[in-house]
């Protein structure tokens, strides 16, 4: 639990230095690929109705856009604009860096870390 309240702070302490909220910071790194709104919901265990706001607010920022899935034009889609994407990986480069906990491990260790974890999240 230790761990997991530790990451927790870091995460909320990196997304303000980012302009961004927890929530808004989670759905950037959920949109590495675009995606529905009921995926990023059902990713980030909320509501689509939450999902609508977020959007909102991301798009307000020029982070993302909405777009018909080709596929199925009843759908639509949230995609990173080239800001959104910029934004999205400072934010992740500074995830590891400004994390307390990572900070203690080397670079073999984060390797090591990061494929366990990759498993057991299947």
């Amino acid at each position: 639990m230790g761990v997991s309240e530790q990451l927790r702070a870091d995460f909320d302490t990196v997304a303000g230095q980012h302009g961004l909220t927890d929530l808004q910071a989670r759905t950037l790194l959920t949109l590495a690929e675009p995606q529905s709104m009921s995926e990023v919901a059902g990713a980030m265990t909320c509501g689509p109705s939450n999902v609508t706001g977020l959007a909102d607010r991301l798009e307000r920022l020029g982070l993302i856009v909405r777009v018909p899935d080709p596929r199925d034009r009843r759908v639509t889609l949230l995609e990173l604009t080239d800001e959104g994407r910029r934004r999205r990986e400072r934010l992740a480069e500074a995830l590891v860096e400004g994390s307390m906990l990572v900070a203690r491990l080397t670079p073999s260790e984060r390797g090591q870390l990061k494929g366990l974890l990759d498993k057991l999240l299947g």
